[in-house]
């Protein structure tokens, strides 16, 4: 993993308002981050099939980002995605091992040391920790986990952990200085109102800051 500030979106339609899941992909992709989570779990196999197929061959083209499909293995292959993303309720990280290319990327979503130990004793790739500051769509699920949390985790895990979970801007520096990889989320990538900008601007201030 680079030392760079990683960038991972994560996709919600249900959050869009005037703009289409197609074209924040292929802004997000041309804008340069790292990582697309496709997270749209009521969609049927054959619109995800060619969600992911839009989104490979642009990032083939732009040869920099990870397209990632949420939970659905048979998608991700079928598609030839770069991996998949294992929620609590996916299949285990050790049964995609087996059934997944050598190649594939499997990341996996923890809420605590233990878990975040245990996907990483299952073969995961990378973790996405979280939610480390409040957020709405999280506030069912009990209070944020906190920055000393995260530091916990990325203090015993080698592989790459992002922060997710109510990541703004200004909260960025504080996630990288306890140990992130990167950060993770949704309204930080569409909600904003130029991603190529947000993007330079995430860039610049983390190098400025010397990474991590």
């Amino acid at each position: 993993m680079p030392a760079h500030l990683q960038l991972y979106y994560i996709t919600d339609r249900n959050q869009l308002k005037n703009r289409t899941l197609e074209g924040c992909i292929a802004g997000a992709i041309t804008a340069g981050v790292d990582w697309v989570q496709v997270r749209e779990k009521d969609l049927p196999a054959r619109r995800l099939l060619a969600l992911a197929d839009e989104a490979l061959g642009l990032s083939r083209g732009q040869g920099k980002t990870r397209v990632i499909l949420n939970d659905r293995l048979d998608v991700a292959i079928a598609a030839k995605a770069h991996g998949v993303h294992l929620g609590t309720r996916s299949m285990p990280a050790e049964s995609v091992r087996k059934l997944a290319p050598p190649e594939f990327i499997v990341g996996v979503s923890c809420h605590s040391l233990e878990e975040a130990l245990s996907a990483q004793a299952a073969g995961a790739n990378y973790l996405l920790i979280g939610p480390i500051f409040e957020t709405p769509s999280k506030l069912p699920f009990g209070p944020p986990l906190g920055l000393a949390k995260l530091r916990e985790v990325t203090s015993r895990i080698s592989i790459p952990v992002f922060a997710l979970g109510g990541i703004t801007l200004d909260r960025v520096a504080a996630c990288r200085e306890n140990g992130a990889a990167g950060i993770a989320g949704i309204r930080i990538f569409q909600g904003c109102d130029s991603l190529v900008e947000l993007v330079k601007e995430l860039r610049r201030e983390d190098a400025l800051r010397g990474g991590p």
